[in-house]
């Protein structure tokens, strides 16, 4: 899917985990969109885990981060797990300035959060 402005993603399922994955801008813009999304996704269906897949942003502003702590609350709610997949670069910075690796891990590859979310 194409959001309004600068970002495309792409939403899966892995067993009972939503993989989100974007690419392109995560900005005020195009965070309401992809919020409702995910949130239609997560509490209309099986899955309880998320994975959001950010190795393709190259933007992101404090509107992205409450995606991902929104998304992260929503999560604890129904006793789900949440992973970022973001390799090192500035949106990484980003997430590790602003707190959010802090309550939900980052990792450099896919592989790895779904390791992390099924156990």
């Amino acid at each position: 899917m194409k959001g309004r402005s600068g970002v495309e993603f792409k939403l899966s399922n892995r067993g009972n985990t939503l993989i989100a994955s974007l690419a392109g801008e995560l900005d005020h813009h195009t965070c309401e969109q992809i919020r409702q999304k995910i949130d239609a996704r997560l509490l209309g269906s099986s899955s309880k885990n998320l994975i959001l897949d950010m190795s393709k942003i190259i933007f992101m502003d404090s509107s992205g981060i409450g995606v991902i702590m929104g998304r992260y609350k929503v999560l604890q709610n129904i006793g789900g797990k949440a992973a970022l997949v973001c390799p090192q670069g500035a949106i990484r910075r980003i997430l590790e300035m602003s707190g959010v690796s802090k309550y939900v891990p980052v990792f450099d590859e896919i592989d790895s959060a779904i390791k992390y979310i099924a156990g």
